[in-house]
């Protein structure tokens, strides 16, 4: 696989299936499929996305990637993600509409779309970044046509808010399969580390990291003798770095290895 950052574009290649590792995005984004299929798995469910589809998603986001080549090309993609400081300047100009906010935006093809993609694609050659004037058209460009395609678009791209403090039990149930630092958690959740370790005790009578290895344990029992999955596909899916950790705390868990299970 291959991989480009220009500035704030991002282009991918990947010439076999590949699972990705979880992503946060910290930055709202816009995505293009030249070629292949990708695959997005959230909190909220699972979302497919072919050739000559565009999404857009908003900032502060956890997600699980699988990208799929074509049987006659390679999978491609490109990324332009907007970074707060230039939204903050391009709203201070332009009036946002009124619309109900979503997450995800899909777009089908679109003339509009598909002329601001395939200019990009001789950047995805370069070695040094774009300068920084054609980076802010670019931008503009692709902000304005957004918003001319579907007005929603201002209700993801104009908000600056960070996250919330929120039900913590309820978030960590959806997410505790994404490998992340417990800052992350907290930063996610609405608190301060602090706050975040403090209220975990309340809500699960145990500390956080104590709770994640016993929950993404007992999932992957589950994967494993009730779905199927291979121990080496099962840790990866429940947010084990690697597989002899894996499989080091499931036999201290269970008393046997994973792998007796598929026999």
């Amino acid at each position: 696989m291959n991989d480009y950052v220009v500035d704030n574009i991002f282009f991918s290649c990947a010439e076999v299936t590949q699972r990705s590792e979880e992503h946060f995005v910290p930055e709202h984004g816009l995505a293009h499929i030249y070629s292949g299929e990708i695959r997005v798995v959230d909190a909220s469910g699972e979302y497919g996305f072919n050739p000559g589809q565009s999404v857009l998603f908003s900032r502060n986001r956890l997600a699980k990637v699988t990208k799929h080549a074509a049987a006659d090309a390679p999978f491609r993609m490109v990324t332009i993600l907007f970074r707060q400081d230039f939204l903050a300047g391009y709203y201070a100009t332009h009036k946002p509409a009124a619309a109900a906010r979503k997450d995800v935006l899909t777009f089908g093809g679109s003339p509009l779309l598909d002329s601001l993609f395939q200019s990009l694609l001789p950047y995805e050659a370069l070695q040094d970044p774009l300068p920084a004037e054609l980076t802010r058209l670019k931008l503009a460009e692709a902000v304005t046509i957004l918003r001319t395609l579907n007005p929603a678009a201002d209700a993801i791209l104009s908000d600056f808010s960070e996250p919330g403090k929120i039900d913590l039990a309820d978030f960590m149930h959806r997410n505790f399969s994404f490998n992340i630092p417990l800052e992350r958690f907290a930063y996610l959740t609405g608190r301060s580390l602090a706050t975040f370790k403090r209220d975990f005790q309340k809500s699960f009578r145990m500390p956080p990291q104590k709770w994640l290895l016993e929950r993404r344990l007992k999932e992957a029992h589950y994967l494993i003798a009730e779905k199927k999955l291979r121990p080496s596909d099962a840790y990866i899916e429940v947010g084990f770095e690697n597989l002899s950790h894996f499989s080091f705390a499931f036999k201290q868990q269970y008393g046997y290895n994973a792998s007796e299970l598929t026999r």
